[in-house]
């Protein structure tokens, strides 16, 4: 069973992610690529403008990878608190690695995270999320630009 995930119910479950998060941070760091949609709209809400991106690869397509790699780390400057997010927490082992990762390169600094969706098999919890899922999500900017686009061809090319 899958979830299509729309920009109007991404929309408002940012909005409600926004009401939930009761902390004050200085830097958005965006988890490649579901994060990175997320992190662009929280810069833009909070007007912070140290909004950095981690890159992360631990699926393909729907299948899952034996392991999750992790490359591009951020240069955080000064920042001492740094929210993490991304659009799903699945089974948790790209949150848990990304949060290793950025707390020992960055000892001095608190990070928090916050994610979309959350699945309860997950390793770990985040902070801050807005619902369980318990389907395959299809967010709408993994789809619709394709969709669209072979709709288009499909017209040109009878």
């Amino acid at each position: 069973m899958r979830h299509y995930y729309s920009y109007d119910e991404f929309l408002q479950d940012c909005h409600t992610l926004t009401q939930k998060i009761d902390w004050e941070f200085d830097a958005i760091v965006g988890i490649a690529r579901g994060g990175l949609t997320i992190s662009h709209l929280f810069g833009e809400y909070y007007d912070i403008r140290e909004v950095y991106s981690i890159n992360t690869i631990g699926y393909e397509d729907t299948t899952k990878l034996d392991c999750t790699e992790v490359f591009n780390m951020p240069t955080i400057r000064c920042a001492k608190n740094v929210l993490l997010v991304d659009d799903i927490v699945d089974s948790g082992e790209t949150l848990e690695l990304v949060l290793s990762k950025l707390s020992s390169r960055y000892p001095d600094t608190t990070f928090k995270t916050a994610s979309l969706l959350y699945k309860d098999t997950a390793s770990i919890k985040p902070d801050w999320y807005v619902k369980h899922a318990d389907v395959w999500i299809d967010f709408f900017w993994s789809d619709d630009l394709k969709n669209l686009a072979k709709a288009q061809t499909a017209t040109t090319h009878p």
